[in-house]
């Protein structure tokens, strides 16, 4: 019987691209012999394969949506 450990992971830094297109990543896929990284796109979009063979996934995507209030503040007008 195979036990699969999950070990904690470093948040990515803005320095982090996408090894599929170079933009920001947000999703880092451990594999056996190193780890992947996607942005949130090309880590959606390849998700199901890539479940198949990887150690772990650490999906940071969730971070898109704590950004800045899309309405200026009325200090900031």
């Amino acid at each position: 019987m195979t036990t699969a450990v999950l070990t904690d992971t470093e948040p990515l830094k803005a320095s982090d691209r996408c090894d599929r297109c170079g933009a920001a990543a947000y999703v880092r896929v451990v594999l056996g012999g190193g780890e992947l990284l996607f942005c949130a796109h090309h880590g959606k979009k390849y998700n199901d394969g890539l479940a198949k063979v990887a150690i772990e996934i650490h999906d940071f995507s969730d971070k898109l949506t704590e950004a800045t209030p899309k309405v200026a503040a009325d200090e900031e007008r």
